[in-house]
């Protein structure tokens, strides 16, 4: 459900009345009851809320099944303004479908934006929702993908200041990307995807007069990648590339800091962007924006990327469904 705050419950609950998302899987939410109450209100849909342990076979129809995790008072949620009660709640429901998840109760989560300001003032200190889940699932790489239909980027830093990057990036951290990169995409999307992997400086450094981490750390890890089969190319320009990953030359764009990669992303796919985990032993989809305080509340957010968010996940679970059956049939 995400921060009681922001946008989460309210975008939640409209994604879920798409008939194409209530086709696509059976719902959980996890969350709030006051909170998702007060979203389905907003949103403008007709739900009723059932609190569950688990869901039911034959889900009825205008029926919102929910997980139950906190009885926020008023005061925890008031729209735009993030609590310690709203962090660690909010911070409970990633806990508790990353569980699902591993357990095998369920296939995939999909997350509505958190506060990272609210979850660390409730003591819970990570930078989003990226290096939570990797430590809840043991994970020691994983890797941020942003994608929709025309664009998929990667990145080789995430939460980072600028003036850290040089130094972040590194010839194992560059290879251990396009290896995920390569093996998700693999697995969930295509065959062999064809990769373009993006310079750090401009120009690709011009021959080192902006910077030699193309030739010393960039392009052997290229080499080496494809020495394991990976088709990867690059180092590349970011100044040119993206208009030939948007013409679909690529099948995915491996960034080397954040900025790099989710500006031309959003550029193309502000609305339906959707956040993938790669690297993690179960499926995790999200949103691409956050709390959007400033709309919470008003009815004018849209759910367009938790759709997609909720789209892609049973895409996913469809995949390793159907990749599970082929490997029992060989």
């Amino acid at each position: 459900m995400g921060d009681p705050s922001g946008v989460g419950p309210e975008i939640v609950a409209a994604a879920l009345a798409d008939p194409a998302i209530a086709s696509a899987a059976r719902l959980l939410v996890v969350g709030d009851r006051g909170a998702m109450e007060r979203g389905i209100q907003v949103a403008g849909v007709s739900w009723v809320i059932e609190t569950v342990d688990s869901l039911p076979a034959t889900p009825r129809p205008g029926v919102l099944y929910l997980r139950e995790l906190s009885q926020l008072a008023p005061s925890d949620m008031v729209y735009g303004k993030p609590t310690p009660a709203g962090g660690d709640a909010s911070f409970r429901y990633v806990c508790e479908g990353a569980r699902l998840c591993l357990s095998g109760e369920a296939a995939a989560m999909a997350t509505a934006p958190i506060n990272k300001e609210s979850m660390n003032s409730a003591g819970h200190h990570y930078p989003g929702h990226t290096e939570l889940l990797a430590e809840l699932t043991g994970s020691p790489e994983v890797v941020m993908m942003l994608a929709g239909d025309r664009l998929r980027v990667t990145l080789v830093t995430i939460h980072e200041a600028l003036s850290r990057v040089p130094a972040l990036v590194t010839f194992d951290r560059v290879l251990s990307t396009i290896r995920i990169t390569h093996d998700s995409l693999s697995r969930w999307f295509r065959d062999n995807p064809r990769l373009a992997v993006l310079a750090l400086n401009p120009h690709c450094g011009e021959g080192g007069l902006f910077g030699d981490q193309e030739s010393r750390i960039i392009a052997p890890a290229i080499a080496q990648a494809r020495a394991e089969g990976i088709d990867a190319v690059g180092p590349l320009s970011a100044d040119t590339l993206f208009h030939f990953a948007a013409a679909g030359i690529y099948d995915a764009v491996v960034c080397m800091y954040h900025d790099q990669g989710l500006i031309p992303l959003k550029l193309l796919h502000f609305d339906d962007g959707v956040n993938v985990s790669l690297g993690l032993p179960i499926i995790r989809t999200s949103v691409d924006h956050g709390t959007a305080y400033d709309l919470a509340g008003t009815g004018r957010a849209s759910a367009a990327s938790m759709k997609a968010a909720v789209l892609m996940a049973a895409h996913m679970a469809e995949k390793g469904v159907a990749g599970s059956a082929a490997t029992q049939g060989r």
